[in-house]
Formats: C-alpha cells, structure tokens, sequence
C-alpha cells in the first residue's frame, strides 16, 4: 500500500525537475537567443567575406593561368582533353561547362575563383556559320586578361571533312599570330588495322598473341599514320605542332585510357611561356592543386578560429544540453560560409546536411561533451575545450568536402574522418592550454 504513494511522489519530484529544466532552458535562450546570434555571425562574416574575396582576387592575378581554346566538332575529343590534363571525370567535366557566348562555353580548373586552367570549347560546328564562332572567337582572344593563351584544333583521324575547322584557324591566326596553335589528331583506334580487336582486361589479340590495347607511342600502323599524314598537310603551316592521341574512358577497355597524354602535355607546355609551361607540369603531378588547396586553407581557418572560441565560450555556460542549438546554429553558419570561400552557395538546410553527412562518429564525442557539465567544478572547463574543438575538427572537415568538390573529385567520407580526428585532437589542446 505504501508502493503508490511513494510513486505518485517520485513522479512528482521528476515533474519538477523537468519544469525547472525547461525554465531554465528558455531562460538561458532568451539570454542566448540561437537565431540572432547566427545572424550576427553571419553579418560579422560578410565584411571578412569582401576580404577573402580580395586575397583571392590578388593570388588570381600572380597566378599562371592558361586559357586553351578548343575548336573541333562535336566527339572529335576537345572534353577528352579537358579530362586527361585535369584528372576529372567525365561526369564533372560535363556539369562543369558553363555559357561563355552564343558559340563557346568554359570550364575553369580547380575552381573559377582560383583557376590555373580556362577551356573554352567551341559547340555547334559544323552547324553555325564560321563567321559567327570566329567573330566570338576573336573576341575572347583579344580581352587583355594577362593569360597565355594556346589554340587546340581537335580533328578525329578518320574526318576529313575539315574545311570548316581551316577557315577559323586560318582566320584566328591571322588576326593573332603569336597565339600558338597545336593540331590534335584523336580517335586512332577507330583505323587500327582489321584483325585487332580488344578482349576484356585492357589487351588485344592479335595473330601473335596478346599484348597492349594501344602500342608504343607513337603507333607506328601504316593506316594511322596515312591518315595522320593527311590531314597535317591538309593544316599545311598553319599549326605550329601536331600530335597524335586517343583518349577513351575506362569501359572503352583501352590501356592506357590516355593514350598520348605526355605528348599533348610537352607540346602544351613548348608552346607556351616558361611560368604556364611549368603549371601544366604541375598540375599533372597535383602539386599546383594541393598549393591551390593550401590557399583555401588558410583563408578558411580565418573563419574556422573565430567559430571556435565563440564556440568554447558558449559551451562554458553550466547547464548540460541547453547550449546545443545554440552550437549547432554557430557550426552550420561556419559550414554555410565556407561553402561559399569554396564556391557553393548553400541554403541553411543544405549546409545542415553537410554537416550531419561529414560529422560521422563525432556526433557521439559532442554529447559526450554536454554530459560532463554534471562533472562539478571543471565540467564546463573541459566542455569549452571539446567544443572549440569539434567546431574546428567540424571546419578542417568540411574544407577536405569542399575542396574534393573544387577540384572535381567526389569527396572521401575517410579522408574527411581522419582530417576531422587530428584537427580535433590539435584544437582541443590549443583551447585547453589557453585556460
């Protein structure tokens, strides 16, 4: 008999505690309010956005950047060539194109922002009037925008219907002969000689046996090199250089899938100034991107240290679980406006899912950290530190996402987990220290 009472009183002292925990609650956002304070982050940024978008600016114009004007019809390969000197996939180079002119479109690798490569592809030839593609042509060449800049007629080995494709070239280089040209010939499995046919694993069989898809380059068949002979002299001295390449997708079952590549690279890299040559060079040994990367970083960290000690400074206040959503707006606002050094515009959701697809295992660490402030005495101490530290690992996390996306790679759920770990660990040592 005595069970129900004691109950009834149990429940009652629980309903208290919740209605003092949700008084204090409200209290505490009111002091705290979570959707002001994101604003006057946001509007604290936007000044250091114009600052970022200067130094950006400014490492811009001391930047090597080539411009490659692509002419050829269309699957005459010009995207083959964006892929195999970028790295990127088909995929990403096909989103990546963007209207230029009527006539033209470009792609700019790693970023617009920050480009070391401009493509300019000319569409629909063979379907306009020349005039019309030379006149925005000619145009685009005669902007005084400081890059070099390198024209790349792009024909298929078994096209001879070019008369076209002379008439801009002849008319381009006459009104700019200091621009060089480079002649590409593609496709060069489409006149490999009968009797070779590809197997699956990338090799081909022949009456001798099995060997490579693609020969020692150059492919020394007499039908390839017919053919190529033909149409250079058909170019006669209007291109400075020719070369042959083919350049396939994975599926093709091709090897290797750039079969050419460093030919294109050296004739690229002839052609132009010493400093664009050497950033062609660069980019095909990644090192120009990972400099690129490491420009963003350290603009990026800018904002990431504020977020962090606003962070540790809220996650000060004594009461367990109340300044979570104030937190939790602080870090969306700080993945938000990363996105946007980085290029991407985000909605506060879609930065909300960024952040919950990139947090991973961390989500566990951070209510971990709320539920220490119970510890008396150096609870909330300890919370600060983790705070300021899962914002920055939460910041390092969402620079490796967005720089994948800037350069065209598919961002890695591991890489950003490592990241996020050291930077978590170096962060939450700097707070702690700093007490």
């Amino acid at each position: 008999m005595t069970e129900q009472p004691e109950a009834n009183s149990d429940a009652k002292q629980e309903s208290q505690k919740r209605g003092v925990w949700q008084h204090t609650t409200e209290r505490l956002r009111k002091i705290l309010p979570v959707d002001r304070l994101a604003q006057r982050m946001v509007e604290w940024f936007s000044v250091r956005e114009d600052r970022v978008a200067e130094i950006l600016e400014r490492v811009e114009r001391s930047l090597p950047t080539t411009e490659a004007i692509l002419i050829g019809k269309p699957q005459a390969g010009k995207s083959s060539i964006v892929r195999g000197l970028t790295g990127v996939s088909g995929e990403i180079v096909g989103q990546g194109f963007r209207p230029h002119t009527q006539h033209t479109e470009r792609y700019a690798y790693p970023a617009s922002e920050l480009p070391l490569l401009i493509f300019t592809d000319t569409v629909g030839l063979g379907d306009v009037e020349t005039e019309a593609i030379v006149s925005e042509l000619l145009g685009d060449l005669s902007e005084a925008s400081g890059r070099a800049k390198i024209l790349i007629l792009t024909v298929k080995i078994n096209d001879f219907a070019t008369e076209s494709l002379r008439q801009i070239g002849t008319q381009l280089r006459e009104k700019h002969p200091h621009i060089p040209c480079l002649l590409a010939v593609t496709c060069l499995h489409e006149v490999y000689p009968a009797g070779i046919s590809v197997s699956p694993g990338s090799a081909t069989r022949t009456k001798e046996g099995t060997r490579e898809a693609h020969p020692e380059y150059p492919p020394e068949y007499e039908e390839v090199q017919r053919a190529y002979g033909a149409i250079v002299e058909g170019f006669g001295q209007l291109c400075d250089r020719a070369i042959l390449m083919d350049f396939t997708l994975e599926e093709d079952g091709y090897n290797p899938v750039f079969y050419g590549l460093e030919a294109l690279r050296d004739s690229i890299a002839e052609l132009l100034p010493e400093a664009e040559a050497q950033a062609i060079h660069q980019i095909l040994d990644g090192e120009a991107i990972a400099e690129i990367g490491n420009m963003y970083r350290d603009v990026a960290r800018r904002y990431i240290l504020a977020f962090c000690a606003i962070a540790a400074t809220l996650a000060a206040v004594p009461l367990p679980l109340a300044t979570m959503p104030v937190l939790t707006a602080l870090q969306v606002s700080m993945v938000g406006l990363l996105g946007k050094l980085y290029g991407q515009t985000l909605t506060r959701s879609q930065a909300g899912g960024i952040v919950s697809a990139i947090a991973g295992g961390f989500v566990a660490q951070a209510i971990g950290r709320e539920l220490i402030k119970f510890v008396p005495g150096f609870g909330s101490a300890i919370a600060a530190s983790w705070a300021a530290a899962y914002t920055g690992a939460l910041g390092e996390g969402a620079c490796v996402y967005f720089g994948d996306i800037m350069g065209g790679k598919r961002p890695d759920p591991e890489r950003i987990q490592a990241v996020m770990a050291e930077a978590f660990q170096a962060t939450k040592e700097r707070f702690k220290n700093s007490k």
